[in-house]
């Protein structure tokens, strides 16, 4: 039977016949480069597996000389992808605006180069995905999540398959000026992961009202359609205006649920306990090269409009782009309604600043966050207990005899990084967390964590994240289910796209 440990076996093959590693396309997410690969010019093979095949020998063989660069409206984009997740800062619930956000991975090209080429290529129809394979070495030890609050890796000591995704895209022409255009995206995740991108109302009886005999719930691997929506793109509005309809990812955050669209291996503590998809109408438009807003409607956090737990909420966010895009600076009020306890139903407040140093290779990003939840269940009150949610802790509230209590948390994460060549950068990361009732991590404790990540790509479709985290939780042990205060973790995951 074709498991997991085939799929090593076959990627370690591949690998070790590769004796270059040029740049190629680019991370799904991302804008296209300013300065596209050439394509290679020798005739393409007939026969669906041979030209598969051949688009990841052009991926890790590109032909030599020019090409001709890709058209854009603004600034040139700050970083290169590789080795980065992007190339402009990132900013959630739309495409790019005056940018090319198409993608040309294997699936595609072997697509757009056979018999019916030009009309996938008319149609502007992406189909690509990935294969996530992580594995982590903890001084936890716990089963079976021991080293929560640290994700994507709570599984201590062991290998697993984080993301297995398959897409379907068509992106709107966003560069133009003098026509309505269109775009949409559907996204299917199967994977460990799915433990954290999972919303109420879709397939989320996987993961909610699922009690497993060891004291867990859900199972441990579950399928989510993580992204659903439709993009419309009014370019007289502004200097372009696109609205998303459907499920799509949080707007803010440096950090994204999907594999290639982070720095680093595993996540901060900051986004593993904010908001991570909503559903409803987001609209995004671009004033100029400095000036950006967004408004939009939803159901709120991890809530489908028609889930139970859905709340009406309202998000606004504003970007100013300075020093020729060199500079980010990010504030959003993501979900705006009652605040009231239920599943995941965050009030946040965030500010994000991106800089690019000079002219070199370095750069930073820097987030902080506030949220709460009102009226939350005490822990520590027995007639509370009717009052929790499932999946959604409640607080420790200052006395015993409190029903319920105001339950806020507020965190901040920078990193710091470094490009070596065309296909790697280092990656520091360090952060700070203060859960001050225990209500997100389920601990009422600071935390502080610290994180050095290796990014290596071959191409564009492989790339390895090697990385060593430390964190420490000051007030109360928090990892290995509860018993220490700290934990030293080394982790690493290979993304193989196709």
């Amino acid at each position: 039977m074709f498991n997991r440990y085939h799929v090593i076996s076959i990627a370690a093959l591949l690998f070790a016949s590769i004796p270059a590693w040029p740049q190629a396309a680019l991370p799904p997410d991302a804008p296209a480069a300013p300065t596209p690969v050439a394509k290679p010019d020798n005739a393409v093979p007939a026969g669906f597996w041979k030209r598969f095949i051949k688009a990841y020998a052009d991926d890790w063989h590109p032909a030599p000389g020019p090409s001709e660069p890709a058209k854009f409206r603004g600034y040139p984009a700050p970083v290169d992808s590789p080795p980065y997740p992007f190339t402009l800062w990132p900013m959630g619930g739309t495409v790019n605006i005056g940018y090319n956000n198409a993608t040309a991975y294997p699936l595609t090209t072997a697509l757009q180069t056979g018999p019916h080429g030009d009309w996938w290529k008319k149609a502007n129809i992406q189909m690509y995905g990935w294969l996530d394979l992580g594995m982590n070495i903890s001084t936890s030890s716990a089963r079976p999540y021991g080293n929560l609050p640290a994700a994507y890796s709570e599984v201590p000591n062991t290998f697993q398959v984080d993301q297995a995704t398959f897409y379907i895209e068509r992106t709107p022409d966003t560069v133009q000026t003098d026509h309505f255009d269109w775009g949409f995206r559907f996204t299917n995740l199967y994977g460990l992961d799915y433990r954290f991108t999972t919303a109420e109302g879709y397939f989320s009886q996987q993961l909610l009202n699922n009690p497993k005999s060891n004291g867990t719930i859900g199972n441990k691997y579950g399928y989510d359609p993580v992204m659903m929506y439709v993009d419309l793109y009014f370019p007289g509005l502004g200097q372009g205006t696109d609205v998303r309809v459907g499920r799509y990812i949080s707007l803010p955050d440096i950090e994204a649920q999907l594999a290639p669209n982070n720095y680093t291996y595993t996540h901060s503590l900051l986004y593993t306990y904010d908001c991570y998809t909503q559903t409803g109408v987001n609209m995004t438009t671009k004033w100029s090269n400095h000036w950006i807003t967004q408004v939009g409607f939803s159901g709120g956090c991890e809530a489908a409009p028609w889930a139970k737990d859905a709340k009406a909420t309202g998000n606004a966010c504003i970007a100013y782009v300075f020093s020729d895009g060199g500079d980010n600076i990010y504030v959003c009020a993501n979900s705006i309604n009652s605040g009231k306890y239920n599943y995941n139903n965050l009030s946040a407040y965030y500010t994000t600043w991106y800089h690019k140093f000079g002219h070199s290779k370095w750069h930073m990003d820097w987030e902080t966050w506030y949220q709460y939840m009102k009226d939350v269940p005490n822990v520590n009150n027995p007639a509370a207990s009717s009052l929790l949610v499932e999946n959604s802790d409640g607080a420790y509230c200052n006395t015993p005899t409190q029903l319920t209590c105001f339950a806020p948390e507020w965190a901040t994460v920078h990193y710091i990084t470094r490009q070596f060549g065309k296909h790697d950068a280092i990656i520091v990361r360090n952060e700070y967390m203060d859960d001050i009732k225990g209500q997100r991590t389920g601990f009422q404790t600071k935390y502080s964590e610290h994180d050095i990540s290796w990014n290596h790509w071959i191409g564009s479709t492989v790339v390895f994240r090697p990385e060593i985290r430390y964190e420490h939780a000051y007030d109360a042990p928090a990892y290995n289910n509860g018993t220490k205060k700290s934990q030293l973790m080394f982790a690493a995951d290979m993304i193989f796209f196709y």
